[in-house]
């Protein structure tokens, strides 16, 4: 039996759900992480790292960890980033706000509006899981933006993933806190797979 499925004596369900729960224990520190909002990039960037290291390297995965390589990588760059991001989807939200309250061409607006948001999540998530974000936002969402237009089968399984956090998150708003450390994984597999 393979050693990446064979369980050890006295543990419960094995290897494949240790990475299982090492996704939604970075999910939650992330999350956590994210809470002052300009964070949130930084945050995710090093759920992206810390679950790529857990997949290749089979590192060990802890929220201590986790926070000490989130520590480590926050700069003035990052805090920019993340108040490029709040500024951004403040607008979105306010052109949201816009088309529902009667905006002439609303029918057309929103659903343009629904995939200028996906879109730019879509490039945002891959910008955090490029290497490139450890130094440079710019370089990254460059890169990610490039990559997003070049690998469309890979934007649209992240797409498929943010659709599907955003539903959980909305049917069950305590998943809210979990759906990072998935997005994660997800954008970070699509850099290597897709």
């Amino acid at each position: 039996m393979d050693t990446a499925t064979k369980r050890e004596p006295g543990e419960l369900f094995g290897p494949r759900f240790a990475l299982f729960a090492d996704v939604l224990a970075v999910g939650l520190a992330t999350a956590a992480a994210s809470l002052p909002l300009i964070t949130a990039p930084a945050a995710m960037s090093t759920a992206c790292a810390v679950l790529d290291r857990r997949v290749r390297q089979d590192a060990p995965t802890t929220a201590g960890g986790y926070l000490r390589a989130l520590r480590r990588r926050l700069r003035t760059g990052d805090l920019l980033a993340g108040a490029g991001l709040l500024a951004g989807g403040v607008l979105l939200l306010f052109n949201a706000l816009a088309a529902g309250a009667g905006l002439p061409g609303a029918v057309v607006f929103r659903p343009a509006l629904l995939a200028v948001a996906g879109l730019l999540a879509v490039v945002c998530l891959r910008a955090c899981a490029r290497p490139e974000s450890a130094t440079s936002w710019r370089a990254a969402l460059r890169s990610a933006a490039y990559a997003s237009v070049r690998g469309p089968r890979a934007s649209a399984v992240l797409l498929l993933a943010v659709a599907t956090a955003a539903v959980c998150a909305w049917a069950y708003p305590p998943l809210l806190f979990l759906v990072p450390g998935p997005l994660a994984i997800a954008a970070r597999a699509t850099e290597h797979h897709l």
